[in-house]
C-alpha cells in the first residue's frame, strides 16, 4: 500500500503531521496538538489530504516505482 505523509515544519522542527494510514493529524508540539484537534474535526481539511493521496501518490506510483527499479 501507499502511505502519504504531509509534515509541517517550523524552525527545522516538525510540529504536525498528517498520515494517510492513520487518517488524521498528529501534533508534536503544543501548537501542533491544538492545530491537530481543529483540523481533525474539519472533514473538508481531512478530505483534501486524502485527495492528495489519490490524485498525486497513486497516479505517480507506477512511474516512481519504475524509476527506482531502473536504478537498482
Amino acid at each position: 500500500g501507499i502511505e502519504f505523509i504531509d509534515s509541517y515544519v517550523f524552525n527545522k522542527a516538525e510540529y504536525i503531521r498528517f498520515n494517510s494510514t492513520v487518517g488524521r493529524y498528529v501534533g508534536y508540539t503544543e501548537h501542533g496538538v491544538k492545530n491537530a484537534e481543529a483540523w481533525n474535526s474539519d472533514a473538508g481539511i481531512l478530505g483534501q489530504e486524502q485527495a492528495q493521496l489519490e490524485s498525486y501518490c497513486k497516479s505517480h506510483a507506477d512511474i516512481l516505482y519504475s524509476a527506482i527499479l531502473d536504478k537498482t
